[in-house]
């Protein structure tokens, strides 16, 4: 069980023409800096952070200063306390200068950590989700990293949090039979024609889905054609979430939520700067009662107290490749479900991951079943690629993470 080997892949992928392009990114090129951990016996751990293309050589090399001292560790006794482990990686004492807990460093260790916990499930023959499933409270608070939290979560809180949550699990554990639902990101990408959102919208709709996400951030007109547009092709009781990816001032972006709730979106999505948290919440306080959604580009798990504290946000968005991997993405669900906000992860592994932890949030910490984002543009790269069948993910049963590459 000993690791006897760290390495890395710099893993770029070509997208078809408009797809994944929002007001922000234009052309991006969806890329993973992807971290192999190879045990003594030959088994191997694969860990995904998403990145836009160039840079993700940046966090290889980062991947590999930080990885570098793994080499010989017992996978077992590491995962019995990871919070511990992950703590010191995530305060290497050169290395965190360039964050702290952000950044390419902070995306280096979301790659580590996302090895670990596929070799671990491989190690144990399960799928993450069954794995986490399996684990006492005092096992699963043991994996995280709750410093910097303890006026709002420390150990005790997070223990009873779980505890309180072990006598609804049964009735919480059909989810695993049908499915957990999901939401299509892919008909609206920002530089997609009117005809290409009609025809996605169609073909998504024949697929069972019954929920879906525009990119707006141009021009107010033109986001308010697109977002009535596709909602004549929904109809009235589809459920649409609109995406400015960060685009908008705070001037703006009040302007154009109080037009474009017009047309009845579930949330608003990243309206503004990401680290700005005074300036969502005088917008949540503006445009009340129109939720706002973010978390894709918050860093972790501090900023997400910050924002939970401010009490603007209705639905939380958290990333395993962008947080500090699995670990950091289960301590915000902790801290999400103590201030009884949803979470909505982002899925920068388009869902491979996530379709995991989501499982995990809603049994054993009592998170809503709201829906999973649902971005298909990689599913051939994929060894193992999520499935989705009328609207929902079919639930994994391969050991590990779902993580692995052709």
């Amino acid at each position: 069980m000993l690791i006897k080997a760290v390495s890395t892949r710099d893993a770029r992928f070509q997208l078809e023409p408009g797809a994944g392009s929002d007001a922000v990114h234009s052309s991006p090129e969806y890329s993973f800096a992807v971290t192999y951990l190879t045990l003594d016996s030959g088994l191997r751990g694969t860990g995904l952070v998403l990145t836009m293309g160039e840079g993700n050589d940046l966090v290889c090399g980062a991947i590999e200063k930080l990885a570098s001292r793994l080499v010989g560790s017992d996978i077992e006794e590491l995962m019995a306390g990871f919070g511990e482990q992950f703590r010191a990686l995530a305060d290497d004492p050169h290395m965190r200068w360039l964050g702290p807990h952000k950044g390419v460093v902070h995306l280096a260790l979301a790659s580590i950590t996302n090895a670990y916990f596929d070799l671990w499930a491989k190690v144990r023959k399960q799928p993450l989700w069954s794995l986490l499933l399996s684990l006492s409270p005092d096992e699963v608070v043991n994996l995280l990293d709750l410093s910097y939290l303890e006026d709002v979560l420390d150990r005790k809180a997070a223990l009873r949090l779980l505890k309180d949550e072990q006598a609804g699990r049964d009735a919480r554990l059909g989810i695993i039979e049908r499915g957990y639902p999901g939401y299509d990101t892919s008909v609206g990408w920002y530089h997609y024609d009117d005809d290409q959102i009609r025809d996605n919208v169609q073909r998504s709709l024949d697929q069972g889905f019954g929920a879906f996400k525009l990119k707006v951030g141009g021009t107010l007109e033109r986001d308010l054609q697109r977002a009535q547009g596709l909602r004549r092709i929904t109809g009235p009781n589809a459920t649409i979430m609109l995406d400015a990816n960060q685009q908008w001032s705070l001037p703006s972006a009040i302007t154009a939520c109080k037009e474009l709730a017009s047309m009845d979106p579930y949330w608003i999505e990243e309206p503004t700067h990401p680290d700005d948290i005074f300036a969502h919440k005088q917008l949540a306080r503006e445009i009340a009662p129109l939720a706002l959604a973010l978390g894709e580009h918050v860093p972790n798990r501090v900023v997400f107290k910050n924002y939970l504290e401010a009490k603007c946000v209705s639905f939380l968005q958290p990333d395993c490749t962008r947080l500090g991997g699995v670990s950091e993405f289960l301590t915000v669900s902790l801290l999400a479900r103590k201030y009884g906000v949803p979470v909505v992860p982002h899925v920068g592994d388009m869902g491979q991951i996530h379709q995991h932890l989501v499982l995990f949030n809603h049994i054993a910490m009592g998170h809503p079943e709201i829906f999973l984002e649902h971005i298909p543009h990689l599913k051939s790269h994929f060894v193992n690629p999520a499935e989705v069948s009328g609207g929902r993910y079919r639930t994994p049963q391969e050991p590990g993470s779902s993580s692995d590459l052709l």
